[in-house]
């Protein structure tokens, strides 16, 4: 399918980011790690490390949502006590810090659930001098996505890459800026929503990111 007229669902998407960074120059390597954000970067990450032969695991970050308008992002926060704001949103509604405070608190919890819901007691991957590939199903306002460039910062990351379907133009430009390379298979001018870009976009459940890990976990442990 043509990027232009959508995609059929977030598996295809990451088949066909796969392809494309298979071509970028420089390709994937053994030292690069496919990190999906939950839960719908998760069928497109893993479709993409699948295709690739790459190791694949998860960074969970959490979209602060404005208050009274959740789907609405005023930041986000990542593991480690990373915090992204973004401070129009938060001046022109006017958001105190108690309230910002508030929901990174809850953010943050939410966070060290979703990693003891997802790993178990498995640890997380060595980011140490690797190269990252951060994968979602789209990029809208871009703060999730800034906060895991943060945490994969952090964790020693050496060179990151960014891959998304698709994304808003704007944000797809600021991104750029802040990783070393950006994969967008379309930024439409007309974007509105991640969602309508696919033809199926379902919900991606808990249990389908932790079938996901745990069938990228086996493979590797085959392999080595």
């Amino acid at each position: 399918m043509n990027p232009r007229s959508g995609f059929h669902d977030r598996r295809q998407a990451g088949e066909q980011l796969a392809m494309a960074l298979a071509t970028e120059a420089p390709a994937p390597d053994a030292a690069s790690i496919v990190l999906a954000l939950p839960r719908g970067g998760v069928p497109v990450g893993y479709a993409l490390a699948r295709c690739l032969g790459l190791p694949f695991d998860v960074l969970l970050v959490r979209k602060l949502g404005l208050p009274g308008h959740e789907e609405f992002a005023m930041g986000a926060v990542g593991d480690g006590g990373i915090r992204i704001m973004n401070d129009e949103v938060v001046r022109a509604f006017h958001v105190s810090e108690d309230v910002i405070a508030h929901a990174c608190e809850r953010a943050w919890q939410l966070i060290a659930q979703r990693a003891q819901l997802y790993r178990g007691g498995r640890a997380e991957p060595l980011l140490q001098a690797r190269h990252v590939i951060l994968v979602d199903d789209g990029m809208a306002t871009g703060a999730s996505m800034r906060a895991a460039i943060a945490v994969a910062r952090a964790k020693g990351a050496a060179r990151l890459s960014m891959a998304v379907p698709v994304g808003a133009p704007d944000t797809c430009a600021a991104i750029r800026r802040e990783v070393d390379q950006l994969v967008c298979l379309f930024a439409p001018a007309t974007f509105q929503a991640v969602g309508q870009w696919y033809r199926h976009f379902e919900q991606t459940s808990d249990s389908e990111v932790r079938q996901c890990l745990a069938r990228a976990w086996h493979s590797e442990t085959q392999q080595a």
